[in-house]
């Protein structure tokens, strides 16, 4: 009876060392972290109004702000590690036994992290920019320390892994203030060629918005399928899809005001 009792007393006894122990540096380290989340949202938007004013461009300041965040985060765990007895610094030697094992786990995050790195410095494109990229096309809402963030023309987010993108071809649609309108038409083989020619260049002098340089009526081939002609207009790139339709418009109008007819397609053989 006696022993049994006083099993349990130091077994209770033990619970309240432990409470004392590691209490009291689980309720700071709580308090740490929620003082850490709320600081590094605090600091990011400081981050962002302060490129702001500085005239920063907006993709470099939300990468700055990311950065300053995170690293408010880490040094918030480091804290958090020493009120357990943790030593940081002591764990250099264990960190170095384990990095390729860590590198090895998280090779793809390092790789993303890297690109989004290397994408800062070179500056492919930025926030707003209209991009071709890993197969996705839309304008850029976001570069994040591992993802970029595209919104399409029909309202959809993509979130695109930055070593996809970084590895591989990018187009930048908005790079260049001004883009080329390039519309091909084939037509019948009993087409004039003046004459044509002639239809094309009035309906292209006509489309509206498009800039005053004068517009290429280019002869691209001639094939059993037809008569390929390209219509070339200028325009500023934020029209450029209006610009198109517009094109594509005034170029049917005018053949068929000139009683030019298209290509017929050939049949098409339906193997049974």
């Amino acid at each position: 009876m006696t022993t049994t009792s006083k099993t349990i007393h130091m077994t209770s006894q033990e619970w309240i060392d432990l409470g004392i122990q590691y209490g009291a540096p689980a309720l700071w380290s709580c308090v740490i972290i929620i003082v850490a989340f709320f600081a590094a949202s605090w600091v990011r938007r400081l981050v962002v109004n302060a490129c702001e004013r500085a005239e920063i461009e907006p993709t470099l300041a939300r990468f700055f702000a990311k950065l300053t965040r995170w690293a408010i985060l880490l040094i918030a765990g480091s804290f958090v590690l020493n009120k357990f007895g943790f030593e940081t610094a002591s764990f250099s030697v264990l960190i170095g036994a384990v990095g390729l094992a860590v590198s090895l786990a998280f090779q793809g995050t390092l790789s993303n992290f890297a690109s989004g790195i290397m994408l800062m410095i070179f500056r492919p494109y930025k926030i707003g920019d209209s991009i071709i990229a890993a197969g996705q096309t839309g304008m850029v809402y976001e570069i994040d320390l591992f993802s970029t963030t595209l919104d399409t023309v029909d309202n959809k987010r993509i979130f695109i892994p930055n070593t996809a993108i970084f590895g591989a071809v990018i187009t930048n649609i908005s790079f260049h203030e001004r883009r080329r309108v390039d519309v091909v038409v084939v037509l019948h083989h009993g087409a004039s060629i003046d004459k044509t020619r002639a239809a094309l260049t009035e309906a292209a002098i006509r489309v509206p918005g498009c800039l005053p340089e004068k517009p290429e009526i280019v002869l691209v081939e001639m094939n059993a399928a037809g008569i390929s002609w390209q219509v070339q207009v200028w325009c500023q790139s934020a029209d450029f899809i209006a610009v198109r339709q517009a094109t594509i418009r005034e170029v049917k109008i005018a053949l068929d005001a000139a009683e030019i007819a298209f290509a017929v397609a050939p049949p098409v053989d339906v193997k049974r």
